[in-house]
């Protein structure tokens, strides 16, 4: 009697779901294998690109494990972890997206049997440990170090690393093209990890072999004002100013009253406006600068009165191109032109403005730090510039780990057959 007075004890919210027990790992095992079978068919240089339609990107064409594991919507709490594992591999190391989850994936397949017959899942995870130490092992005595060789064949075993990647892409009837690419702008990069530093442009039309790669910086023209076309479109060696601040002509925001007895009197306060604007700009013409790049606008007026000096400016520059030329010409953004010194201004050695399919860039090349490429990627459709990008980013995050960690193995498959005969 006194038993069924116990009142039932609760625990969890209404309507909590909870399975716990063999079944819910096998349920587990079959999400993640079917998670992998919708990117097994992308692997390798015979895979399948996918087409995927989402209301907010429109249409992605890709290749990238990550990229599909980040459109796909998975709900699954288990299959979920596969698309952790994937972006943490993008983020790391770069390439090898889809093989990390189909590796996953088919550890789990091969433990399901010996679930089902009641192997409890540490014994499991145990074995798994010993495999992944004994193949870590294989891995670093088959492994090539590219420490000590000439710049010539560090540069061939580095094109060598990113044409692998790039096989499988989109682009990889193209790869030793792109490959010697990616090597330059790595090497150009230098030893920071500093991805922000390459910038990626893209412009539809004309072939892949049309891209090409810029010492330095590019960017797209911005807002041209009038008397744009009157400005010089080509220096040598010129000093550049960056600036945070407009030099438009704005009229005053406070709600001032003014009251004036004379007529006269309302001709000096537009004049003290003007002269405010005039002030200004001349302070960044005795500068001495010839390139003057702002991140807010110039408009006309300051426009009209560089182009009659000769100088050349662009307003509207976006943040992350002028911490680029910031960092590729060596000068600092400036928030007020009052004393303009030498020390702040950049410079690098050609400044041109190109026509590039219907876009016209601004670039500079041949900068000091050298710190700094940008690709200029030329393609058909755009949906497929945006793929090939992707690839490109991979290929170059691959030849940074490569000349970070400088010992290689042969890939594309090669050390995984290899591993696994060892084992």
């Amino acid at each position: 009697m006194a038993a069924m007075m116990q009142p039932q004890i609760i625990l969890l919210k209404e309507g909590t779901d909870t399975s716990q027990g063999r079944a819910q790992m096998l349920s587990n095992m079959s999400a993640c294998t079917a998670v992998a079978d919708t990117v097994r068919t992308t692997l390798g240089p015979r895979g399948m690109d996918k087409l995927i339609h989402d209301d907010k990107s429109g249409t992605i064409i890709s290749n990238d494990g990550a990229t599909i594991m980040r459109l796909l919507d998975i709900v699954h709490p288990a299959a979920k972890i596969l698309v952790d594992i994937a972006k943490s591999q993008d983020s790391e190391v770069g390439d090898g997206t889809t093989t990390v989850v189909l590796l996953a994936a088919e550890f789990l397949k091969e433990a399901k049997p010996y679930v089902e017959d009641g192997v409890h899942p540490h014994s499991l995870i145990c074995s798994y440990r010993t495999a992944s130490n004994m193949a870590i092992q294989r891995v670093k005595e088959l492994a090539v170090s590219i420490e000590g060789k000439s710049l010539e064949e560090k540069k061939s075993l580095l094109a060598k690393c990113a044409a692998t990647t790039l096989s499988s892409k989109l682009i990889g009837g193209e790869k030793e093209f792109f490959a010697s690419i990616v090597v330059d702008v790595v090497l150009a990069i230098g030893d920071d990890d500093k991805l922000n530093l390459t910038g990626i442009k893209k412009v539809p039309g004309g072939t892949m072999r049309d891209s090409f790669l810029v010492n330095g910086v590019a960017f797209k023209k911005t807002f041209s004002y009038a008397g744009f076309e009157q400005q010089p479109k080509k220096f040598l060696n010129p000093k550049i100013l960056l600036l945070n601040i407009e030099l438009e002509l704005k009229s005053e925001k406070e709600n001032a009253e003014i009251r004036l007895s004379d007529p006269l009197q309302y001709q000096s306060i537009v004049d003290a406006e003007w002269n405010i604007s005039y002030d200004k700009l001349d302070k960044c013409v005795k500068s001495g600068a010839k390139i003057i790049l702002s991140r807010l606008a110039i408009g006309d007026f300051a426009t009209q009165y560089f182009a009659d000096r000769d100088i050349f400016c662009a307003g509207r520059v976006t943040e992350e191109d002028l911490q680029r030329v910031a960092a590729a010409t060596g000068g600092t953004v400036q928030t007020s032109v009052n004393n303009v010194i030498d020390e702040v201004l950049g410079s690098c050695e050609v400044f041109e403005e190109k026509q590039v399919g219907n876009e016209r860039f601004n670039i500079f090349s041949g900068c000091p730090s050298g710190q700094t490429a940008t690709i200029v990627l030329r393609g058909g459709a755009d949906q497929f510039i945006e793929e090939a990008e992707r690839s490109l980013h991979d290929a170059i995050m691959i030849v940074m780990r490569a000349l970070k960690n400088s010992t290689v193995v042969p890939g594309g498959g090669a050390i995984d057959m290899e591993v696994s005969k060892y084992l």
